[in-house]
C-alpha cells in the first residue's frame, strides 16, 4: 500500500515535470552566469537560496571558459534529474511486480515478475538485453550533442532534445519529449515556470532513487523506508554480471 500511493505520488510529479522545460526561452534557461545561478536559486528553493559548497560555479573545467562549465553542469543536472523521475517511478513499479506481457526474449523467456526487488529485476536481465539499452542510450546521448541548433555549452537552451530528422530516422521526425505538441501554445513565462518544478522534480528524485538503494543495501540507513524497501546484497553499481573491463 505504501509504495502504491507512493507511485501514484511520484507519478502526477512527474508528469508535470517533463514536458515544460524543452521549449523554454534562452533567457529563462540559460543561467550561463554565477549571477544567473543566484537569481535561478531563488526560484528554485527561496529558503536555501544558492547553494554550491563545492565551488563549481567558479570552475573552467578543460581549460573552457566558466560559462561553458556552468552550461555543461545545468544541462547535467536536468538530465541527471529526468532519468532520476524515470527510475524513481520505474524502482516503484518493478517493486510492485508491475512487467510488459508480451515476452522479454526472442526465446519467449518472460519479463521477470518474481524477483524481491527491482535491482534483483535487473540482475535477472541478460547482459545482452543490458548492452541493448545502453546503446540506445548513447545514442540518444550523441543525438543531443550533434543535433541541437545550438551547443548548450554555447548559448543553447538547457535541457533542450533535439527533434529526430526522417532524413535519418524512418518513420519522420519526432519530437521525443513533446510529441504530441502540448508545449505550443504555451507562454514563454510559463514555460520558464515549468522549468523551474522540473529541476525541483528532478532533485527530489534524484534523493529518492538513491534513497531506496541505500535502504536496500544498507538497511537502516534511511529510517522512513525501513520495511519497506527489501534488502539487497548485490552491487547496484555493477550493471553488468561479467564486467567488460580488464579489471
Amino acid at each position: 500500500m505504501k509504495t502504491t500511493i507512493a507511485a501514484l505520488t511520484a507519478l502526477l510529479t512527474s508528469a508535470s515535470a517533463f514536458a515544460p522545460a524543452q521549449q523554454t526561452a534562452s533567457t529563462s534557461a540559460l543561467s550561463e552566469t554565477k549571477a544567473d545561478l543566484g537569481d535561478l536559486a531563488k526560484k528554485l528553493n527561496p529558503i536555501v537560496n544558492y547553494y554550491d559548497p563545492l565551488g563549481l560555479a567558479d570552475q573552467e573545467f578543460w581549460g573552457l571558459s566558466n560559462e561553458m562549465t556552468i552550461g555543461f553542469l545545468r544541462e547535467a543536472e536536468v538530465k541527471h534529474g529526468r532519468i532520476a523521475m524515470f527510475a524513481f517511478v520505474g524502482y516503484i513499479v518493478h517493486a510492485n511486480h508491475i512487467t510488459w506481457p508480451w515476452p522479454m526474449t526472442l526465446d519467449g523467456t518472460p519479463f521477470p515478475a518474481d524477483t524481491a526487488s527491482p535491482p534483483e529485476a535487473w540482475d535477472a536481465i541478460p547482459d545482452a538485453a543490458k548492452l541493448q539499452i545502453f546503446a540506445f542510450v548513447g545514442f540518444l546521448e550523441y543525438w543531443r550533442e550533434v543535433a541541437g541548433e545550438k551547443h548548450y555549452m554555447s548559448g543553447g537552451k538547457i535541457g533542450e532534445f533535439p527533434a529526430f530528422d526522417n532524413k535519418y530516422i524512418p518513420g519522420g521526425a519526432l519530437n521525443l519529449f513533446d510529441p504530441f505538441g502540448f508545449s505550443n501554445g504555451r507562454s514563454e513565462e510559463d514555460k520558464a515556470n515549468g522549468l523551474v518544478k522540473e529541476i525541483n522534480n528532478g532533485r527530489l528524485a534524484m534523493l529518492g532513487i538513491f534513497g531506496f538503494l541505500c535502504e536496500q543495501t544498507i538497511p537502516g540507513s534511511v529510517p522512513l523506508l525501513s520495511g519497506v524497501v527489501t534488502p539487497y546484497s548485490g552491487e547496484v553499481m555493477a550493471p553488468l554480471s561479467k564486467s567488460i573491463l580488464p579489471f
